[in-house]
């Protein structure tokens, strides 16, 4: 029937739960602003005592939806450091730079002098 876009063996990964969590609570927020700007838009147009109130509610809501967009900006970051740990090579927690686990400290080849 269909061509899949996915070529087989690719999988992408589901988000941990606090970050999907997060992204609801911002597709939700978002949705509420421009529901509340739409009102304010047809109470401007109207000349309605309901312009005021709207306008602040959709300021608040403008505010409300870039906390919503921090709150996941801060929940990746959390979930990358459970997954990969601090200081480790990741792009958000790296250390030296490299991308690579650092190297174990070499072994003297021959023993001290007593």
């Amino acid at each position: 029937m269909g061509v899949s876009r996915r070529t087989e063996g690719t999988r992408r990964r589901r988000l941990p739960d606090e970050v999907r969590a997060a992204a609801v609570r911002a597709w939700l927020s978002f949705a509420f602003t421009l529901v509340c700007l739409m009102v304010t838009v047809l109470a401007s147009l109207a000349g309605t005592w309901v312009l005021l109130p709207a306008l602040l509610v959709t300021a608040l809501g403008v505010l409300t939806s870039t906390w919503c967009l921090l709150d996941i900006w801060i929940a990746r970051q959390v979930a990358a450091q459970r997954t990969w740990g601090t200081g480790t090579g990741t792009a958000w927690a790296n250390a030296a730079g490299t991308g690579r686990p650092p190297r174990p400290p070499r072994r003297r080849r021959h023993p001290r002098p007593a």
